[in-house]
């Protein structure tokens, strides 16, 4: 099982970004600067990769080397292009499945989500370039390797993505606590590209928006919601129901 990489150093992460390789996400040292630190965030900006800006002390722990203020991890999978991923599901002749991870935060939660979809015939997972959780070795193993048989893609803007999707003849489905109908209401026998939220914030209030229907999941206790890879499942077995 291919596991994720760290490298350190500029010139190494450099050098890794121009020959191709997928850099999930740098960290920088904040506060760094330098001549070859400055060609170093020409590529990050060009190659849109995540960035963060962390203590030195993070840069420790993730790297024992002399890493220079710079540590990059390397997916252990490689993207996909949605617009290429969603054409080829539509020519397949099946009906389109797709899942949307609203900034989730959480590398065990993902690895969970990612391997329930595998299960119940997800034909791609769209995450956000920016601002979601890092697909790590832990992603991978809690995947149980479900996550090197169905695509991922990242995108600039879910909005976009959702926008894409639309103009496909997907319809938008949103899990939201906010929803007055339950999932059981919904008709999730037509192209359905599922939204889920993350676990502090749920689905973000432009998503909401710019979603075709909005669900939920009917709750008789008092916490009131569920972990976001428990309501994941619920939703997309529920998917698989209706298609079967």
């Amino acid at each position: 099982m291919q596991h994720q990489t760290n490298i350190y150093g500029i010139r190494a992460v450099i050098e890794a970004i121009n020959s191709g390789k997928t850099i999930d996400k740098v960290f920088v040292q904040k506060g760094l600067r330098s001549p070859v630190f400055s060609e170093l965030e020409v590529l990050l900006r060009k190659h849109q990769i995540s960035t963060a800006y962390v203590p030195l002390e993070k840069l420790n722990r993730l790297s024992k080397g002399n890493h220079q203020g710079i540590v990059a991890q390397i997916a252990p999978v490689d993207f996909h292009n949605l617009e290429d991923v969603v054409t080829n599901v539509f020519e397949t002749g099946t009906t389109p499945l797709f899942l949307i991870l609203d900034h989730l935060s959480d590398v065990r939660n993902l690895g969970a989500i990612i391997r329930t979809a595998e299960c119940t015939g997800v034909n791609a997972i769209i995450l956000p370039l920016k601002g979601g959780a890092p697909i790590t070795a832990d992603t991978v193993k809690t995947s149980a390797g479900a996550i090197f048989n169905i695509p991922i893609c990242k995108v600039n803007h879910l909005k976009d993505a959702v926008y894409y999707l639309q103009a496909s003849g997907v319809k938008v489905v949103a899990a939201t606590e906010k929803a007055s109908g339950t999932i059981y209401e919904s008709d999730l026998t037509v192209p359905v590209a599922l939204v889920m939220g993350a676990e502090d914030s749920g689905v973000s209030n432009a998503i909401l928006k710019t979603a075709d229907e909005l669900t939920r999941l009917p709750m008789k206790g008092t916490i009131g919601s569920l972990n976001v890879s428990v309501a994941c499942g619920a939703f997309l077995y529920e998917i698989l129901r209706q298609r079967n």
